[in-house]
Parts: structure tokens; sequence; C-alpha cells
């Protein structure tokens, strides 16, 4: 091999490692479009304000209320709370570990005992936050949390795929490049997946429990509403409810 040869193979590994950077940078600097939406329905002007990063205190911090034998616990889940709960092995066995959720969510335990004759059914879809600011802000799923999650990741999931997808030769050379990039999580999605509150009938007898997400509320906030609405019961021959149950707790709000 000539000694321009020699060169221009020592070289190789680092302009694929280049190359690799790039593709990271550019998947840093992309978005799901789920996150370029509003983060909550209200004015305008309070958009900058929600959603930041922040430790919040909710009292009073577990609350209960009961209408036609449906009976709804709520728990604010802190950091702290969470920190506890997804570490606890006896409930998520291998995938036990950090909390999926960050510091821009605000996060509720909530437990519903259908302690009535009828079915109902729930749709943590439609729960619904409410702060003394003008805003609204609705739950926010399995998708939006793992898409958050991705863009503080240092690599976004597409460029990561076309890394890992990588082999030996790639670059004409042998270099494991896959391994450079740490693979997605499938421990933090199935602790997310356990944890949430699912949506269907609950038979009487039943009792349903898992956490619920929103948007941090905007800063100057000092109360805020959980409502957990449209809980349908009474349904008829046709199987269409003839009632809705709504249960409000209120809490107040501060930063910490």
């Amino acid at each position: 091999m000539t000694t321009e040869a020699q060169g221009t193979a020592r070289l190789m590994p680092w302009a694929a490692l280049a190359a690799a950077g790039l593709l990271a940078m550019a998947g840093c600097a992309r978005k799901s479009s789920l996150l370029l939406e509003r983060q909550a329905v209200g004015p305008i002007a309070e958009e900058p304000l929600v959603a930041m990063r922040a430790a919040w205190r909710l009292e009073p911090v577990m609350q209960t209320e009961e209408e036609q034998g449906v009976e709804v616990n709520v728990n604010h889940a802190s950091q702290e709370y969470l920190t506890n709960f997804f570490g606890n092995r006896s409930l998520f066995g291998s995938f036990a570990g950090p909390s999926p959720y960050y510091p821009e969510h605000l996060v509720f335990y909530v437990q519903i005992a259908n302690r009535s004759n009828k079915k109902i059914y729930i749709n943590p879809g439609e729960f619904t936050v409410v702060d003394d600011r003008g805003n609204q802000y609705a739950t926010i799923g399995v998708d939006y949390v793992t898409a958050f999650a991705e863009s503080r990741k240092p690599v976004s999931s597409a460029t990561r795929g076309v890394i890992e997808e990588a082999r030996p030769g790639y670059f004409g050379f042998s270099l494991p490049v896959g391994r450079m990039f740490a693979p997605k999580s499938q421990a933090e999605f199935a602790r997310l997946k356990q944890a949430s509150l699912q949506s269907g009938y609950l038979y009487p007898g039943v009792i349903h429990d898992g956490l619920i997400a929103f948007w941090n509320p905007a800063e100057p906030a000092t109360r805020v509403r959980l409502l957990i609405t449209n809980v349908k019961t009474d349904f008829d021959a046709k199987d269409e409810p003839r009632t809705a149950l709504e249960f409000a707790f209120d809490f107040t709000a501060a930063r910490q």
C-alpha cells in the first residue's frame, strides 16, 4: 500500500465519525410535530409561560370525591413520588427505573372505583386541568411524553435508526458505529404504558388506577383545578349513556 493510500485509510474512520456527528446534529434540530402544537388552550400571551421546567407543590396533595357510587381518588405526583413509584420493582419488575416524566410535566395518580351496580366508561383523554390564568390543559399521552423525551436526547430516533443500521464495511472499514449511540429504551416505554390510566369500561366492583399527565401550568398560576370529566354511566339498551359524571378537584399551586 502506498503512503497516500495508507493516509487515506487512516482518515476514513475519522471521516465516518464526522459524518455520524453531522447526522446527530441534524437529528437534534428536528422536533416531533406533536411538540409544535400550542400546549394550552388560553390567551396566546400566556403560551411562553406554560410547560416550563419547574417543581410544583399542590395542596391538598390527596383528595377524594364520590358520586352515584363512583369514587375518585387523586394524588398530585411530585418528582419524589414519581421516583419512588417507577423505581418500585414489585410493580415494574425488570422495567423498574427512573421516571419517564420530566419537570415540564404535571402528573397525577388517579384511582377510580366503581362501587355502583352499573358499568361506567372512562376516557382519560377527556380529563382537563384549568389554571387561574385562563389556561386549559389537555392530558398528554404516551406519544407526547415519548416525543418530548426524544427531543431531549442527543440523537433523535430517526438519526439513531440510520446510524444503528451501519454495519462493518458501511463506511469502507469495520467500525461498530451503531454502538456509539444508546438504543431507545424499551423499559422507559414499558413504564409509561404500564403506569398510564387506561380508557374503557369499568364494571361494578372494579378498581382501576394509573397516572395522567399535563403540561405544567403557567408560571404565575396560584390555583389549578383537575376535572375528571365525562365519566359515562347509566347505559340504555342501545349501550348509550344517559348520565355523564364530573369530578372537580381544586388545588392551591406554588412553584418550589
